[in-house]
C-alpha cells in the first residue's frame, strides 16, 4: 500500500516555476547518467508534472518524469495526459519504481505541510533510500500562485541547503517565506532558532538596501545577499541566482536545535 495521506491535491499552472528551474540546475540532474525525476503527490491534476517534465527536457531532452500520487482516481485522471518521457503511478514516499530503478531527484513540494513534524524526518529518510548514490530529494512549500517558495534539498548524509525563492516586484519584506517554510522549519520561527536569527537578518538586509530600489528590486535583492555573506551567513551562489529572487544558505546555519540525522 502507498505510504502517506491524500493531501488536499490544490495545483495550479506555473505554481511550481521556481523549484524547476532550481532542479534544473543541479548537478546531480544534469551528470545523471539517466536522469530519472519523480514529482510526488503532484495533486488533483497532471498539471505540475507535465511542467517539469517540459522544463527539464529543455536541459536533458531524454529526462524520464515519473508522478506519484496516493490517491487511485487521480492517477487514473493524470494517466490520461501521459506522454513519451512522463507517466502517472500509485505511490507515496515509499517512491515504487518499476525494476528497481533508482531516482536522480524527487520534487515533493507541498506534501508535507499536513502532516507533523515529528514525521517528517522518517519521510525524508524514507524518499532518500529510493534515490541513486547522488540523488536528492527536494521538499518544500509555497503558496497558492508560486510567488513565494522554499525548500531544502536532502540527499543521503542529510540536508544541505534551505533555499528561497520570492517574486521581487512590490516585496515589502522576505520574511513573508516565513508561512511557507518547510515543515521542518515552520514551527521553529522563534526567537533561539537559526532560521529565526536568518529572517530577521534578511529583512534587516533588505531594508538597509532600499536605496538600490531605484536600479530595480534585482539589484536590492543581489545587495542583500551580499550584505547576508558579509554578516556571517554561509550564503550560496553568486548573482546568476540572485537576480532570480532566490537565496540559498547552508543547512547548518538554519537547521532546528536538536536536529540529528
Amino acid at each position: 500500500m502507498p505510504i502517506g495521506s491524500i493531501t488536499r491535491g490544490t495545483t495550479g499552472t506555473n505554481r511550481l516555476r521556481r523549484v524547476d528551474r532550481w532542479i534544473a540546475e543541479l548537478p546531480a540532474f544534469r551528470r545523471a547518467a539517466e536522469a530519472l525525476v519523480v514529482d510526488l503527490g503532484y495533486g488533483a491534476s497532471a498539471t505540475t508534472t507535465l511542467e517539469l517534465h517540459q522544463r527539464l527536457s529543455r536541459v536533458r531532452p531524454g529526462v524520464e518524469v515519473v508522478g506519484l500520487e496516493i490517491d487511485p482516481a487521480r492517477v487514473a485522471l493524470a494517466s490520461l495526459s501521459a506522454r513519451p518521457g512522463v507517466r502517472f503511478a500509485l505511490g507515496g514516499f515509499e517512491v515504487p519504481l518499476p525494476g528497481g530503478r533508482s531516482a536522480t531527484v524527487i520534487r515533493a513540494l507541498n506534501v508535507l505541510r499536513q502532516y507533523d513534524e515529528s514525521e517528517v524526518l522518517s519521510a525524508w529518510h524514507l524518499m532518500v533510500s529510493r534515490l541513486d548514490p547522488l540523488g536528492v530529494l527536494v521538499e518544500g512549500t509555497c503558496n497558492e500562485v508560486g510567488r513565494v517558495a522554499s525548500w531544502v534539498d536532502v540527499t543521503a548524509e542529510g540536508p544541505r541547503t534551505l533555499t528561497v525563492s520570492l517574486r521581487l516586484a512590490d516585496l515589502e519584506r522576505p520574511s513573508i517565506v516565513a508561512e511557507r517554510l518547510p515543515k521542518v522549519l515552520i514551527h521553529r520561527n522563534v526567537p533561539g532558532e537559526g532560521v529565526h536569527a536568518f529572517l530577521r537578518d534578511l529583512d534587516r538586509q533588505w531594508q538597509l538596501n532600499a536605496a538600490l530600489s531605484v536600479y530595480g528590486p534585482s539589484q536590492r535583492w543581489i545587495a542583500t545577499a551580499q550584505g547576508l555573506a558579509e554578516a556571517g551567513w554561509p550564503v550560496q551562489g553568486g548573482r546568476s541566482r540572485w537576480k532570480l529572487g532566490e537565496l540559498t544558505v547552508l543547512w547548518e546555519a538554519v537547521a532546528p536545535q536538536g536536529f540529528a540525522w
